[in-house]
């Protein structure tokens, strides 16, 4: 069964990392169904129950997005406060994304030395990403990690940029 990738970049023509790891996913179109909810949403009212029926297509969710602020950009915490709703994505009814595989590959401006307990931010990646863990558990769904590229505001030479295509792919196709 395909991988269903929720991209959500803010502005993805602009992206050089996101807007690579596109490309590459669109290579393998019997693997991945990719979905910008961006472009789909530009209003930012989204179709719930497109949404859901996408999802239940599916058996693995990918969650890719650029850390903003620490954290998702503001459409995909949107889509996943109206998509996975009670009733359907938990509750004493909601079983739709009972054992789905989720993933997440985020692009970090950051470096990754940076992101450590002792550095400047006093946060990692693992402290970051604890509400999506934590939503999968509650969801009963299955986390199966995390891809992350750090130092991205250091526009990676173009060796780095494809490397970080294949290892994401590599990443996706193990999940």
């Amino acid at each position: 069964m395909k991988k269903l990738v929720i991209v959500s970049h803010p502005d993805i023509e602009k992206s050089v990392i996101n807007k690579r790891w596109v490309e590459e996913l669109k290579k393998y179109p019997e693997q991945f169904t990719v979905h910008n909810i961006y472009s789909m949403y530009p209003d930012g009212k989204i179709d719930i129950e497109k949404e859901q029926k996408l999802i239940e297509e599916h058996d693995t969710l990918i969650l890719q997005y650029p850390l903003y602020w620490f954290n998702c950009p503001p459409l995909l915490k949107k889509w996943l406060d109206d998509t996975f709703t009670y009733g359907w994505a938990y509750g004493s009814k909601g079983n739709k994304m009972k054992g789905k595989k989720i993933a997440l590959a985020i692009s970090a401006g950051i470096r990754e030395e940076d992101l450590q307990k002792d550095k400047e931010w006093k946060v990692t990646i693992e402290e970051l990403i604890l509400p999506f863990k934590t939503t999968t558990r509650y969801t009963k769904s299955d986390y199966r990690g995390h891809f992350v590229l750090h130092d991205t505001h250091n526009a990676p030479h173009s060796d780095a940029l494809e490397n970080s295509a294949q290892n994401y792919i590599h990443f996706l196709m193990n999940i």
